[in-house]
């Protein structure tokens, strides 16, 4: 009696192992769709350089906000060391190109632009930069040369491209041009209002129309030259400007001269760039926090100087900056994401599939 029963209980599981299947449920993640990305660029910006801020100045860091992080490889077209020309191109265009090129392949033709597919979709856009607005970074979102050094020939373009607010340097390759070209003209056929003397808002910013903001002959001044709250005040203008836009808006802000301290080999220099940049980022993180819509990404084009952050005289207590070039390296860059859509920047890829995913979640141009 005992033997039947267990063999019955036996017999019971077996059935119901082969006769009945369990059900698979199918559980797809929705990814929301962002309406705004903003895209942060801190030049030069390596993972030393970030850690920076985690080390010096009495403010925590806005990098430790993140949760979704990835690298990318940063290598150009023609080089295994990227420029900031070919770097930023890779996230513009969605390409691989050669060190120099702004907005062309690698044969030198031209390609369209993040900024182009914004605005197809009826979204607007803009650039915020620390050094000339016309420099390799900024310049990659809206111009097509062969060559980085043609800073006229990339500032002619702006006008007429389908930026809609800028703030940065630059007056003299727009206003004290080799060619005589009047490009104060060409911005006010093309609808912009531009200020050379301050970052002043206007008593009501109008869709209707661009801004734009040059505040310096070639480029802002360091902060320890007193630069001050622009790149904090440039972002929150252009934010309160494009978000009027029902459809979205793209905006990309630079931290520039992070990378000029490298090539310096200037740790105080870089340390004070960073913690510019950090404030800006955590300025960012409150506004898409309060929208809901807006995807926000950290990264940067390349590292400069080799940057780390060693101890001083052996005391591990004390922490000094160290460089190995005055160049760029080769280092893998940190990418860091925040609100919808951001998962999709965790791992390791090309940093030009930072376009790719981008366009991807908003479906601009398409």
């Amino acid at each position: 009696m005992k033997y039947y029963k267990i063999s019955s209980v036996l017999l019971i599981v077996f059935v119901f192992t082969i006769g009945f299947k369990p059900v698979e449920v199918e559980h797809k993640k929705t990814i929301k769709t962002p309406k705004n990305v903003i895209l942060l660029i801190g030049d030069g910006m390596g993972l030393t350089q970030v850690s920076s801020s985690f080390y010096f100045g009495n403010e925590s860091s806005s990098f430790e906000r993140f949760k979704q992080i990835g690298f990318i490889k940063t290598s150009s077209q023609s080089h295994l060391i990227t420029d900031s020309a070919a770097g930023a191109t890779a996230f513009s265009a969605g390409i691989k190109t050669y060190n120099g090129a702004i907005g062309v392949d690698q044969d030198a033709l031209a390609v369209p632009l993040i900024t182009h597919k914004a605005a197809q979709a009826k979204v607007v856009t803009g650039v915020i930069s620390t050094s000339s607005i016309t420099h390799a970074t900024p310049a990659s979102f809206f111009a097509h040369v062969k060559s980085r050094n043609m800073q006229e020939e990339i500032a002619a373009q702006l006008p007429g491209s389908e930026i809609d607010f800028f703030a940065g340097a630059g007056n003299d390759f727009f206003f004290k041009r080799k060619d005589k070209l009047d490009l104060g003209a060409l911005f006010s056929e093309n609808g912009f209002i531009v200020d050379t003397v301050s970052l002043q808002k206007p008593q009501n910013f109008n869709l209707d129309k661009k801004y734009g903001y040059l505040l310096a002959p070639k480029h802002m001044p360091k902060m320890s030259e007193g630069r001050g709250d622009f790149l904090s005040q440039a972002t929150r203008l252009g934010v309160e400007y494009l978000s009027q836009n029902n459809q979205g808006f793209f905006l990309m802000v630079e931290g520039s001269q992070i990378d000029w301290g490298g090539h310096a080999n200037d740790s105080e220099y870089i340390v004070e760039e960073v913690k510019d940049f950090s404030k800006v980022i955590g300025e960012v993180l409150d506004f898409a926090e309060k929208d809901g819509n807006t995807l926000v990404i950290v990264t940067a084009d390349h590292e400069t100087g080799g940057y780390t952050l060693a101890s001083e005289n052996g005391d591990y207590n004390k922490i000094k900056g160290s460089f190995s070039t005055g160049g760029h390296s080769a280092t893998l860059i940190p990418v860091f994401a925040y609100g919808p859509g951001s998962e999709s920047f965790q791992g390791i890829y090309e940093n030009h599939a930072i376009y790719h995913k981008i366009i991807q979640l908003t479906n601009w141009g398409k």
